[in-house]
């Protein structure tokens, strides 16, 4: 199959500017691969990429862009690939994607400047274990998809999960970026240095870093990213607790998070935790087992918590519970148990009991794991939906999405529908909510090239069930709508999520603005944000 080009071009003469650019075995063209990259977690295209590229550093990453400029081509920038709102995905065959896996190197760490300069694919993994033996870490450390997810990705699409809970997503932690606008030229945000060093500060005068945080790649190609760093904490400690209901839940969550005491929180409902419980394997958990023991001080206490894990089981948790895991952390181990004390306080006030807390110690022994649960435990398909929403309507928009799910019931029951609830929280003043859904339905290449082979090979293969696939489509467009009526805000965005609905005119008039400074003719992913839909 050829690719779609403009008129007055070949296929070939495209491939060849790029590889000369890139290198032969940098430019994919067979229809395989075109394909893997023209589809995310939940959403194939009707289009086709022309080809996948891999530049390896800016100056690549700047002429490609300039190609695809003379060649009329749009640009569909793409990192790990674990978008699940059509973030990347071509929608014209005339796209050029825009690997950016090759350029995974931590580029320049500066313990003095408390500064970390990364390449857009360097993985968050690759940068914690590059940290880790300095005693340095940035404040937000990565999404739990942090294996493989980059910090570039992460950036354009903003994460939840480690540190999220004390310093905020992503962006807040960034400093300065360099992105490739849609004309080719490289552009640098952050306080430049006269010697060409990367930006120690982030603010002087407007805040152009900020643009580029959440922007879906719709306002240029990140190419690197300065973060800032901290240093680790040197104490954790690790609690769970189970609630009879949701409200309680949330109530004790959304304390805990105004008072700012726990690095990491991380509810699951009943359904979500059967799954969770349903999916793990005796491989996972004796792999859980080691890093749990190589994390403690000395043997004797890793084996000591090893083998209160290995006691414990599965069966800690009650079906029909509201499980709520806490994470805190600090310089000192009395401040640290100070924070837990005051957040088993906390739970009490809430009617919350505790169990035992081997789901946050795995959590931090393993940060990042395979993601073999991109498909359910039956290889049925997956895909979540969420909303950041403000810690006063958390219980409410919770209640009215309920609701939802109970009008869905039938349907649901019907064609094998079924779903889950991922709870956290953001700083101080942001609670997350995110659904999460289950249904019979043929897997993509892209699961089969993520999900690790002997995980996969055990997985039944599905046939195709546009049914229940439209079931799921109906049940996100309520889930948005209900998200949307308690005023809530999104990351990954992509072509999903209702932005332009929630920005007043004149803000709406300033995004246009910029995008068509740079990105004059529209060709960096066309559609995401609302932007040139």
């Amino acid at each position: 199959m050829d690719a779609a080009l403009p008129e007055g071009d070949t296929q070939s003469q495209v491939l060849a500017e790029l590889k000369q650019i890139v290198g032969v075995d940098r430019v994919a063209s067979d229809e395989a691969r075109r394909k893997l990259f023209s589809q995310d977690i939940y959403k194939v295209s009707d289009d086709v990429v022309v080809a996948v590229v891999s530049p390896e550093d800016t100056d690549q990453l700047a002429r490609v862009v300039s190609v695809a400029a003379r060649h009329d081509l749009h640009i569909a920038p793409r990192g790990a690939g674990m978008s699940y709102t059509a973030g990347y995905v071509p929608t014209s065959p005339q796209t050029l994607s825009i690997d950016t896996t090759r350029m995974n190197k931590v580029l320049n760490v500066n313990a003095e400047d408390m500064t970390v300069n990364v390449q857009a694919g360097c993985t968050w993994k690759t940068l914690h274990d590059t940290l880790t033996p300095m005693g340095l870490r940035t404040p937000f450390w990565g999404p739990l998809s942090g294996l493989t997810s980059t910090v570039g990705g992460g950036l354009s699409q903003l994460n939840a999960f480690f540190g999220a809970s004390l310093y905020g997503t992503t962006s807040e932690s960034v400093v300065s970026v360099t992105v490739v606008t849609g004309t080719g030229e490289v552009l640098r945000t952050g306080l430049q240095r006269p010697d060409g060093a990367p930006a120690h500060w982030r603010h002087y005068g407007p805040d152009l870093t900020g643009l580029f945080a959440g922007d879906c790649g719709a306002l240029g190609v990140k190419a690197e990213i300065t973060l800032r760093l901290m240093q680790a904490p040197a104490h954790e400690s690790y609690a769970s607790f189970a609630f009879e209901t949701g409200a309680q839940m949330l109530d004790a969550m959304n304390t805990i998070t105004r008072a700012g005491l726990a690095s990491e929180l991380c509810g699951f409902d009943p359904g979500l935790t059967r799954v969770r419980m349903k999916r793990a394997s005796l491989a996972a958990d004796v792999s859980a087992l080691k890093n749990v023991v190589s994390k403690q001080k000395s043997l004797f206490a890793g084996v000591k918590e090893a083998a209160k894990i290995a006691l414990a089981g599965r069966s800690f948790i009650e079906e029909d519970t509201y499980p709520l895991h806490v994470i805190c952390e600090g310089r000192s181990k009395a401040a640290v148990d100070a924070d837990m004390a005051e957040v088993r306080a906390i739970i009490a006030r809430f009617s919350g009991s505790e169990i035992e807390n081997t789901i946050p110690k795995v959590i931090r022994a393993m940060p990042f794991t395979p993601l073999n649960s991109i498909l359910g435990p039956e290889g049925e398909r997956w895909v979540p939906i969420h909303g950041v929403l403000p810690l006063s309507r958390a219980k409410d928009a919770f209640a009215a999405l309920n609701q939802v799910f109970a009008d869905m019931a039938p349907q649901f029951e019907k064609h094998g529908v079924y779903n889950g609830f991922l709870f956290c929280t953001l700083s101080t003043n942001a609670c997350i909510i995110e659904p999460t859904f289950y249904w019979p339905d043929a897997r993509q290449a892209i699961h089969e090239a993520t999900i690790e082979a002997p995980h996969l090979a055990k997985l039944p293969t599905l046939p195709a069930d546009a049914e229940a696939a439209a079931v799921v489509v109906e049940a996100r467009k309520r889930v948005i709508a209900v998200f949307q009526a308690h005023g809530a805000g999104h990351f990954q965005i992509g072509r999903t999520y209702p932005y332009k609905d929630s920005r007043d005119p004149a803000a709406w008039r300033l995004l246009q603005t910029i995008k068509t400074e740079v990105d004059p003719d529209g060709r960096l992913n066309p559609g995401v944000l609302g932007l040139g839909a």
